[in-house]
């Protein structure tokens, strides 16, 4: 016996609809870095970690936002019209889905970067140090920090 098959298998209509709905709530490197290429203003990049990993590296354009800090009260100037893309150091790293779910709690529109950090970078994107957002110039390793 397959030991792939062994769990059975979704209906090609189950698939489409399972799929529709992790691209609903992820996003991953190459698509985030292609709308902050193209200044894609629907959209706002949030880095849940603290704010000493924050100035170690983070994505251009990213706002530092550490999960354990939103609330209603810490929320309340944001553009509820907006897209807030999470996202932390990677896959062994919550903090992204702690605070897309802070978010998704509080109203606003969410989704969570796959591979946080490590895969931003292993994908060969720039990334910016320090305490300033930063741009993201180029998909490579320039960045206008």
């Amino acid at each position: 016996m397959s030991a792939v098959l062994a769990t059975g298998l979704a209906s090609p209509q189950a698939a489409v609809s399972f799929f529709t709905d992790q691209l609903a709530y992820r996003t991953d490197p190459a698509d985030l870095a292609a709308d902050l290429l193209a200044g894609e203003t629907a959209i706002v990049v949030i880095d849940t970690r603290s704010p000493a990993h924050y100035r170690e590296a983070h994505i251009p354009g990213a706002l530092s936002f550490p999960h354990r800090t939103m609330d209603a009260a810490s929320t309340a100037s944001l553009d509820r019209e907006l897209v807030y893309v999470c996202y932390c150091d990677g896959i062994g790293c919550n903090g992204s889905t702690r605070g897309a779910l802070k978010l998704a709690a509080l109203g606003f529109k969410v989704k969570e970067l796959i591979g946080g950090l490590h895969w931003w970078r292993q994908d060969g994107f720039a990334v910016a140090t320090g305490e300033a957002p930063g741009r993201l110039l180029t998909g490579g390793s320039d960045c206008g920090c």
